[in-house]
């Protein structure tokens, strides 16, 4: 298994976003560089904002057997459209579907590309 660089899962990421963005209604990329600094935005998100959330709403993911999950990753998504221009997620139910779909996607490209 080979160990990818920085920028080769910053270009998975931004094609998984415009996959998503292509198959969820309710969500929008403006462009490459719109895809480009979503998917650097969502990395340092989840790294910085997710470990906090999780932490915080540990009993309601335990008591959802994990499923509340799915919300704060659809959360990540929405932080990372507000300070992204050109990306746009119009609610929380678009960002939970879209969440699952980006997860999915990224999966299936890491996988092509190991």
């Amino acid at each position: 298994m080979q160990r990818k660089t920085f920028a080769a899962k910053l270009l998975i990421t931004m094609v998984a976003l415009m996959i998503t963005a292509y198959i969820v209604p309710g969500i929008y990329v403006s462009g490459f560089i719109a895809g480009l600094l979503a998917a650097l935005i969502l990395g340092f998100v989840n790294a910085v904002f997710k470990p906090i959330f999780t932490i915080l709403t540990l009993p309601f993911t335990i008591i959802t057997f994990g499923l509340f999950l799915f919300v704060i990753n659809g959360l990540m998504l929405l932080i990372t459209a507000a300070f992204v221009p050109g990306f746009y997620i119009s609610g929380i139910f678009s960002a939970i579907i879209a969440s699952i779909i980006l997860s999915f996607i990224n999966w299936i490209l890491e996988g092509i590309l190991d």
